[in-house]
């Protein structure tokens, strides 16, 4: 890959001298903008309650050492579970490498749970008896595990051999009652049209994140885009399995509306002839934002756009120690 001052130069002088041919994003009606979105926004809504992904649900997340780490309701253990939900003493998780076994204690109740193969929407929870393999959540065959109304799994991130045990409660009341922060008013002024411009090969890249750590992204290349008539530019994202672009952005709104760290957004790979729509309105918050369990990724210097984004999801109204980055 080359990605270089040089290159980027090269690639806005490019751009620059296409100005009459940059086209204008598909057109859309209104009415059907404002729907797709509140569409939208009600799935993501749903999904941020949502067992074993909702991050509002999540409640713990404790790094896995090498070698033995019980887990309980003790208080003196280093992991500490909810004295309703566990004994205490529920289990040791034994860590050799990048493999974590579980080990239960006799008077665990602790399970693993499997997907029912004779009914999609059925799960079946099996008592674990013996020592077993947990297989992280990007292994593509996550072992999730129950204990009282927690849910437990083993918590991995691209490019570095971290792990962490993640618990959720899938009691939690925020099922019922979560609601998102607001958005921005829906304008098709914050659909853009954007150039897609490859770099030669791929290139991973390490975005810190906010433990204080960093992990790994896949970056294929920029998209270009013009706002007002200024040209700007977003590296973006994507595994060799994605569907689309994931993008970690900063803009100015950060400092009065949106989250001070920025914002998530997807984009569509673009057409045959290289270009894409971004839509600004679908900007959204990074888990970090809802709950204190999260390793989120940051943008990158080079994503910080010089920008007033006013469209997406604003900073919900959490206290100044939660939204400030603390934990």
């Amino acid at each position: 890959m080359r990605y270089d001052a040089t290159r980027v130069g090269l690639a806005i002088l490019l751009l620059a001298g296409c100005t009459d041919d940059w086209p204008e994003p598909p057109p859309i009606a209104m009415e059907t903008l404002l729907a797709e979105h509140e569409e939208w926004r009600v799935n993501r809504e749903g999904s941020l309650v949502t067992p074993p992904g909702g991050a509002v649900l999540w409640m713990g997340l404790w790094a896995l050492p090498q070698g033995a780490t019980e887990f309980g309701s003790d208080e003196s253990l280093e992991i500490v579970l909810p004295h309703e939900d566990s004994p205490a003493i529920a289990g040791t998780l034994r860590r050799t490498g990048q493999e974590v076994t579980l080990e239960p204690a006799p008077a665990s109740d602790i399970k693993v749970r499997t997907e029912d193969p004779e009914d999609e929407d059925a799960v079946i929870e099996t008592p674990v008896r013996e020592p077993m393999i947990l297989e992280n959540d990007r292994s593509g065959k996550t072992t999730i595990l129950v204990l009282g109304s927690l849910g437990l799994r083993v918590h991995s991130e691209p490019g570095t051999d971290r792990l962490w045990l993640r618990a959720w409660d899938e009691d939690s009341p925020e099922r019922e009652t979560f609601t998102l922060p607001d958005y921005f008013p829906v304008s098709d002024r914050w659909r853009v049209t954007a150039s897609f411009e490859p770099y030669d090969e791929p290139a991973i890249l390490r975005f810190p994140d906010v433990t204080g750590g960093e992990v790994e992204y896949r970056a294929p290349g920029e998209l270009h885009f013009k706002v007002d008539g200024r040209e700007h530019s977003l590296i973006v994202t994507a595994g060799e399995n994605s569907t689309s672009y994931f993008i970690l952005m900063w803009d100015s709104t950060a400092t009065v509306n949106t989250y001070h760290a920025g914002r998530y957004l997807r984009v569509d790979f673009p057409d045959e002839d290289g270009w894409t729509t971004i839509d600004f309105n679908r900007a959204y918050n990074a888990p970090c934002v809802f709950t204190a369990y999260s390793v989120c990724g940051l943008p990158p210097r080079e994503n910080r756009l010089e920008l007033h984004v006013t469209a997406g999801e604003q900073r919900p109204g959490l206290s100044e120690a939660a939204w400030a980055g603390e934990g």
